[in-house]
């Protein structure tokens, strides 16, 4: 091949990164939503469009957070007044897809992952910004709640109308609303031909492609020591979820109490104080996590097998750790001494 004919396939590849414009840096942005700190990191992206494309996201949380509020005016405050009224009444259509997805996974969940029970959640303080400092609710009132028996399958839903026959269903999408919202950014990023990025809630994300010819590599939080209990790397398109009890509580009487609310006592589930779960969907893997977290040392296994989940690390109350085969095959941790760790199959 001569020199010249060498020139020009050059300045042709020259000329054609030009027009692509793609970037080997990793470009981040930050911003809040939904309660928490939102990163957006993308790889591989023309410089000149990351500041629409970050404009777009932001756009995306914030609709989603005014929308699927469950106290505030907006759709899903308007619907939590309208539904212990037991009438029928229209159902936004932005609200539609996500009861509809909520409640299947309620059911996957034998009910464990139970958005109706925000008044439940309520009752405990959960609802607001800040955490409750207690005491806690009356016995009384937590176990008259839980005697109405709040649940997914009391809505009706016929095209876009909607009601309940049960007074006590308030909607509260805390266990899902964060992975529902991810997975709707997400297929706009990859719409708009972006394929590699982070989209990471409070610690929760979901992983698309890679940074180059490394891997995402993410780090899942220690929950009771800080910084970072373990590694692992990201393949493909997956998300990772962990459901704490360090998220939102308080402490009352040495007695911690904290946001995931067990649907059958109306308490603080008790057994762990982390659940981690990697699914390919972040709605899933977000409403897993709480079902798991609620399940507790004698369910956890069945219900992670009926929601279709196959990768988790669990955190108990003695801090042991429990890990599925799938998942330990990639976790790896960070921590000195090594935790004491015991595999189980699923179901």
């Amino acid at each position: 091949m001569s020199v010249n004919r060498i020139l020009v396939l050059i300045l042709l590849a020259l000329a054609l990164l030009a027009c692509t414009g793609r970037s080997n840096a990793v470009f981040r942005d930050e911003f809040l939503a939904m309660g928490t700190l939102v990163s957006v990191s993308l790889y591989g992206v023309d410089e000149a469009r990351v500041p629409g494309i970050s404009r777009q996201i932001r756009d995306d949380f914030n609709y989603m957070d005014g929308a699927w509020h469950p106290w505030k005016a907006g759709p899903l405050g308007r619907v939590n007044e309208l539904l212990p009224l037991q009438g029928r009444f229209s159902l936004p259509p932005s609200l539609k897809p996500v009861l509809l997805q909520a409640r299947e996974l309620s059911r996957q969940s034998e009910g464990l992952f139970n958005p109706a029970i925000g008044g439940l959640i309520k009752l405990w303080g959960f609802h607001r910004d800040e955490p409750p400092t207690g005491p806690p609710p009356p016995a009384a009132a937590i176990a008259e709640l839980v005697a109405q028996k709040p649940s997914m399958d009391d809505l009706h839903i016929e095209g876009f109308g909607i009601r309940s026959d049960n007074p006590a269903v308030l909607l509260d999408f805390g266990g899902f609303a964060k992975g529902y919202a991810i997975d709707r950014v997400i297929e706009r990023l990859k719409s708009l031909g972006i394929e590699n990025v982070i989209v990471n809630a409070g610690g929760d994300l979901r992983a698309v492609g890679s940074k180059g010819d490394q891997p995402w590599r993410i780090g899942v939080r220690h929950p009771r020591a800080g910084g970072v209990l373990a590694s692992l790397e990201i393949h493909g398109d997956e998300s990772v979820f962990t459901s704490g009890d360090y998220e939102r509580f308080y402490e009352y009487q040495g007695r911690r109490y904290h946001h995931i609310i067990d649907p059958r006592t109306g308490y603080p589930a008790r057994d762990f104080v982390s659940v981690t779960v990697i699914h390919g969907s972040a709605a899933v893997a977000d409403a897993a996590s709480t079902a798991l977290f609620v399940a507790g040392k004698r369910d956890w296994r069945r219900i992670a097998a009926r929601m279709g989940v196959e990768q988790v690390m669990l955190v108990d109350d003695q801090g042991e750790i429990i890990l599925t085969p799938a998942m330990a095959e990639r976790v790896h941790f960070e921590v000195e001494p090594r935790p004491s760790l015991r595999v189980e199959r699923l179901p």
